[in-house]
């Protein structure tokens, strides 16, 4: 493992609330989000760049879930009853991604206004899931991505997504 350059008795770790690396010194159990003093900052930005946080088989997506009055829960933070068709959706869902695939808009952008999911807030981010954490048809597709890329329409029981794999 490459050396990431920090002084005798720390390391780095990783928050779960915030997704983001943090320092930990073991023996007096200080936490800081800023590297210790005497860090050789470029062994560190090495270290860094060569262990991404991967958390155990999981991966992290985002996505834009478009409801109808068909899905398990036919409201959202938008729209308190949702009454249009699957096909209406997947008709909106289509527009929404040629205007991605187009490199108009990325996905996490139009999910912060369009999508029923209240993920929108967060550009559409779920975070780090593992399998059997998300819907069987979900999962399949966002495993099957590599990241970046961007899924065709996927059905689920919440309604029809567009699934962009973030790593």
């Amino acid at each position: 493992m490459t050396d990431p350059g920090l002084p005798a008795g720390w390391e780095v770790r990783h928050s779960n609330s915030k997704n983001l690396p943090y320092f930990f010194n073991a023996s007096s159990k200080e936490s800081r989000w800023e590297p210790p003093e005497d860090t050789d900052v470029e062994k560190l930005k090495v270290y860094m760049a060569q262990n991404p946080r991967k958390p155990d088989g999981k991966i992290r997506a985002a996505h834009l879930l478009v409801k109808h009055k068909d899905s398990r829960r036919p409201s959202s933070w938008k729209e308190p009853n949702i009454t249009r068709t699957k096909e209406e959706a997947i008709e909106i869902l289509k527009g929404y991604e040629t205007s991605i695939r187009s490199g108009e808009v990325s996905l996490g952008h139009l999910a912060q206004t369009e999508s029923d999911c209240s993920s929108a807030k967060k550009g559409g981010d779920l975070g780090p899931f593992g399998k059997g954490e998300m819907q069987k048809e979900f999962e399949e597709v966002a495993f099957g991505l590599e990241p970046g890329q961007v899924s065709n329409i996927v059905e689920t029981a919440s309604g029809v997504h567009l699934i962009q794999r973030l790593e």
